[in-house]
C-alpha cells in the first residue's frame, strides 16, 4: 500500500495487498480467492477494526446512487458512497436522511457497521435507517440482510460479515435547519435541566474541555419544519445561563470556524447544518486521537460528574470533548441497544502514550454505569469487561461463523473483542 496509515496517522495497517475494484464481480472474485481480506473505508477508525494481514480493498470507485424509490421512500446506494455525496444527491431530489455524524466525509457502510451517530433525543444512530444491505460473504456469494431477514444482527456488523456492496436506507422529505451556538453553560445546569436542554432542538451537542466545571459551547440545530412559526425558531440571547455566541465558533478554542457548518441561526439545507463540518473542507489536519463511551441516559449526569472528578487528568491531553444523545435501537452490536444513550466523546491531542495512561482512569470512572466504548475508537477495556455489556454477543458470534466459518473477515480486533480469543 502506498499509504498504509489511517486518517489520523496513529494506526499502521498490516495488509500486504491493496485493491480498488470497479465492479461487484471483481469484489466477489477477490474475496473468494483471499485467505484474509478487509474493507478499508475512509480510514476514520482509530484502532485495528479494519486491519488485515492479507488484503484490503477500497470501494471508492463504487460510490454511486443506484435508485431512489419515491413511493417507498427508500434510496439504494453502492457500498463506497460517502455521506456528503449521498446528502447532496438527496437534497437535489427533495429528500433527506434523518441525521449525519460530525463529519460528512465518512462512508455510509463504514459508519453503519460501527454504529456511528449524530445527536438528537429522537434520532437513532446512522445504522437505524438501514432497510437492507447486500454483502459479499466469504465464499464470494452475495447475501441480503433485510429488516425481515437478519438485519438486526447484521446492521452493525463490525466488518465481520463480508463486503457491503449495496445499502438501502429510509429517506424523509427534505427540511431546513438553523444552528445557534451558546457559550459557557454551567455543568451543574444538567442536574435539573438535562432533559430540557437536550430536547430543546432536533440535534444538540455540548462541548467541554473539562476545565472549570463548564460546558464551553452548546450547539443547537433546529429542524424548521417541526416549528409552527418563525417566532419559535428564535431561541433568545441566553440558554440556561449560557450566552449566545457573537460570531461563528469552532468547537476547539482558537481554531477558525471557516470549516464549520453555518451558525448564527441562518436557515439552510439539512445536509449543510446537521454535520459539524463542511464537506468541502478537511475538518482538521487529522493529527488527533478519539475515544467515545456510551452510558444510559438516566446515568448521564452522574457519569459526567464522575469524569469531572478526574478532569485534571483529562484536560491537559484534550482538544475537546462532545456530549450527545442517541435514541435506543434493536441492533445487536449497537452501543445504543435497548437503551436511550448519551455518548461522551474525547478528541485527544496526538500523544498515544499519555492517552493510553488516562483511558483506564476514564473507564474506571464509567464502569459503574456499564459504559460501552465506540467500536472504531480508542479504548483499553479488557474483553472480559466489554463482552458482558452486549447481551446479543453470542448470537452475533453465530452469525459471523455462519457466513464466514474460516474467519476470512476476522482479524485480531474481532478475535479479541467479539470471538473471545
Amino acid at each position: 500500500m502506498e499509504n498504509n496509515k489511517n486518517w489520523a496517522g496513529n494506526y499502521t495497517y498490516s495488509a500486504t495487498e491493496f485493491h480498488i475494484p470497479e465492479h461487484v464481480e471483481e469484489i466477489q472474485e477477490l474475496v473468494a480467492r483471499s485467505k484474509q481480506i478487509k474493507v478499508l473505508g475512509t480510514r476514520h477508525s482509530f484502532n485495528g477494526i479494519a486491519d488485515s494481514t492479507g488484503s484490503q480493498i477500497s470501494l471508492q470507485k463504487l460510490n454511486r446512487v443506484i435508485a431512489l424509490d419515491r413511493g417507498r421512500q427508500k434510496v439504494t446506494v453502492e457500498g463506497g458512497i460517502r455521506y456528503g455525496e449521498l446528502a447532496s444527491y438527496l437534497y437535489d431530489e427533495g429528500y433527506a436522511i434523518h441525521n449525519l455524524a460530525s463529519l460528512p466525509h465518512i462512508t455510509v457502510a463504514g459508519a453503519c457497521a460501527t454504529a456511528s451517530h449524530g445527536s438528537g433525543d429522537r434520532n437513532g444512530n446512522l445504522a437505524t435507517v438501514l432497510d437492507a444491505i447486500e454483502v459479499v460473504q466469504a465464499n464470494g456469494e452475495i447475501v441480503e440482510y433485510s429488516r425481515q431477514n437478519g438485519l438486526a444482527g447484521a446492521a452493525v456488523g463490525l466488518g465481520g460479515l463480508g463486503v457491503i456492496t449495496k445499502l438501502t436506507l429510509d429517506v424523509i422529505p427534505s427540511f431546513q435547519v438553523s444552528q445557534q451556538v451558546y457559550e459557557n453553560l454551567p455543568l451543574a445546569q444538567l442536574e435539573e435541566h438535562f432533559d430540557h436542554i437536550f430536547s430543546s432542538a432536533y440535534s444538540v451537542s455540548l462541548f467541554t474541555d473539562w476545565r472549570n466545571g463548564n460546558i464551553n459551547q452548546v450547539w443547537l440545530k433546529q429542524n424548521l419544519s417541526e416549528l409552527s412559526d418563525a417566532a419559535n425558531a428564535q431561541l433568545g440571547t441566553e440558554f440556561y445561563g449560557a450566552k449566545q455566541a457573537a460570531a461563528p465558533r469552532h468547537p476547539v478554542d482558537g481554531i477558525t470556524a471557516e470549516n464549520c457548518s453555518e451558525q448564527m441561526g441562518i436557515p439552510g439545507p439539512w445536509h449543510e447544518r446537521l454535520a459539524h463540518f463542511k464537506m468541502a473542507f478537511t475538518p482538521s489536519a487529522g493529527e488527533e486521537l478519539q475515544s467515545e463511551y456510551f452510558v444510559s441516559r438516566q446515568d448521564a449526569y452522574a457519569a459526567l460528574c464522575a469524569l469531572d472528578r478526574i478532569s485534571e487528568r483529562i484536560s491537559p491531553l484534550l482538544f475537546i470533548s462532545e456530549i450527545r444523545t442517541i435514541a435506543k435501537d434493536q441492533l445487536w452490536m449497537s452501543p445504543n441497544y435497548e437503551r436511550e444513550s448519551v455518548a461522551i466523546h474525547f478528541t485527544w491531542k496526538p500523544d498515544w502514550e499519555a492517552v493510553r495512561q488516562v483511558l483506564p482512569l476514564i473507564e474506571a470512572q464509567l464502569a459503574p454505569f456499564a459504559a460501552r466504548p465506540h467500536w472504531a475508537k480508542l479504548f483499553t477495556m479488557q474483553p472480559a469487561q466489554l463482552q458482558p455489556l452486549y447481551e446479543k454477543l453470542g448470537d452475533f458470534r453465530e452469525l459471523l461463523l455462519q457466513g464466514d466459518p474460516q474467519g476470512k473477515f476476522r482479524n485480531t480486533f474481532l478475535e479479541t473483542y467479539v470471538m473471545g480469543k
